[in-house]
């Protein structure tokens, strides 16, 4: 039907895409810049290689990417087709031989009469295409996304906090606050209060303290070894700096009184709304390279944070993404160019499921707008709709990259307060309205 529709880049995001156009009679050029210029994470020359983990993590419905997992299923996802050919035992997880997976994708790819394979590293953004380079976008191509969207477009690295649950907050400890700083006091100024702070007396900062410079860390890829930017200082790196470093940094209680004493602190951990609901909140200025089970171990030592429900864990590695709510259209492509679409990590998406989903939908977008359709987004009611309302309506000055989570998802009416049956609820919903969208819409799935 067309000739000439460009994907960039072999991962997860491109190769889905480039497979889902072609499966909707496109003619498809791939491009993958390797092995003609490798990266420092990768090992072959494969399309779709795993670099990191070799899990697609839950299967499960109640879990939010098993619930993304099972939406991508109704829309045909080929990355998953081969996930399931290549699975190894992992309970509920979707583990997988990544050599064999990579082969199965590969293999389906190139064998695609639609699909054209160019092994060359794309320099500039195409009028009629996708660009899925992902975190290791080549400084080439950077530079031309900076050119044409102007100002800061990407940022290099990412500088990650945990977000946690409202609900799993005690606010019988924390309470709602701006400091005096005027700054501080313009962002906080939205009804309901933008912060929550929670409160440390001298002994349980110094309890935090030794066990955040005692916590275990990751220990980087090569690729991630590059030295600290100030602002995206590891918050245990800043522990070790000095016993009252983070109490005259991020954890400082200047301009905030508890209400249960009226008095000051002596140190405060501050939490920032994340979305516009107030369900997920980050804390600010945490960024961590602890590995998950300290993560969870350090932070729920903070009060009002034993009862932590991570909605997004923290850390910190070299990456390249958009500042998607501030560049691109709803449908993650330039504002101004609406055929020229971005997916995978580039958009502010974290993990393989996330990536390869944003891939799926920017396919089914591009084969709308060239038969001449409006693009479309599912209900913020699924984890994909929900996951996209989050890239194009988050704060642009506090953006950073996000995974599915229930957070993410419009409320339901009157939810259960049982956490069980309010996720069985949820992946209902999603499910439900997943399939009238897509017929509403006239989305036709390839077959898996």
């Amino acid at each position: 039907m067309t000739d000439g529709v460009t994907v960039v880049g072999g991962g997860l995001a491109g190769s889905e895409a480039a497979f889902q156009l072609a499966e909707r009679g496109h003619q498809v050029v791939l491009a993958e810049m390797r092995p003609v210029r490798g990266t420092a994470a990768h090992q072959t020359d494969r399309l779709a290689e795993l670099v990191c983990s070799n899990t697609f993590k839950s299967t499960e419905v109640t879990n939010a990417h098993g619930l993304l997992k099972a939406e991508m299923r109704v829309l045909g996802c080929l990355i998953l087709e081969g996930a399931d050919a290549a699975r190894v035992p992992a309970g509920s997880a979707l583990a997988v031989d990544r050599d064999q997976f990579s082969a199965f994708v590969d293999a389906r790819v190139r064998a695609h009469p639609r699909i054209r394979v160019v092994t060359e590293e794309v320099t500039t953004l195409p009028s009629l295409g996708i660009v899925a380079t992902g975190p290791l976008t080549s400084d080439a191509l950077a530079e031309a996304i900076r050119a044409r969207v102007g100002g800061e477009a990407l940022a290099f690295y990412d500088a990650i906090a945990p977000i946690l649950a409202v609900e799993s907050i005690d606010e019988s400890i924390a309470f709602r606050a701006a400091r005096w700083d005027k700054e501080t006091m313009a962002e906080a100024a939205d009804e309901g209060g933008a912060y929550l702070n929670c409160p440390m007396d001298k002994a349980e900062y110094e309890a935090f303290i030794d066990a955040l410079t005692a916590a275990d860390q990751f220990t980087a890829h090569e690729f991630d070894a590059v030295p600290y930017f100030e602002g995206c200082m590891p918050v245990e790196e800043m522990a070790r700096r000095g016993r009252d470093t983070l109490r005259f940094g991020p954890m400082k209680p200047v301009g905030l009184r508890d209400p249960r004493t009226g008095k000051r602190p002596w140190a405060v951990v501050q939490l920032r709304r994340e979305d516009r609901a107030g369900r997920m909140w980050n804390l600010v200025g945490f960024q961590t390279r602890m590995r998950i089970p300290e993560q969870q171990r350090v932070i729920r030592m903070i009060p009002g944070l034993a009862g932590a429900e991570f909605l997004r864990f923290g850390s910190i590695h070299r990456n390249s993404y958009l500042n998607a709510p501030r560049y691109l259209a709803p449908h993650l492509a330039l504002r101004e160019a609406p055929t020229t679409l971005f997916a995978g990590q580039l958009t502010g998406v974290e993990g393989y499921t996330e990536s390869t989903a944003t891939g799926l939908l920017a396919a089914i977008n591009l084969d709308r707008l060239l038969h001449g359709h409006e693009p479309v987004v599912p209900p913020p009611t699924t984890m994909l709709g929900a996951l996209y309302r989050y890239l194009w309506e988050a704060d642009p000055a506090h953006f950073q990259p996000m995974n599915a989570n229930f957070g993410l998802l419009e409320e339901l009416v009157d939810p259960p307060r049982d956490k069980s049956v309010k996720r069985e609820r949820y992946a209902e919903r999603a499910l439900r309205d997943l399939e009238t969208w897509r017929q509403a819409e006239g989305i036709t799935p390839r077959p898996m």
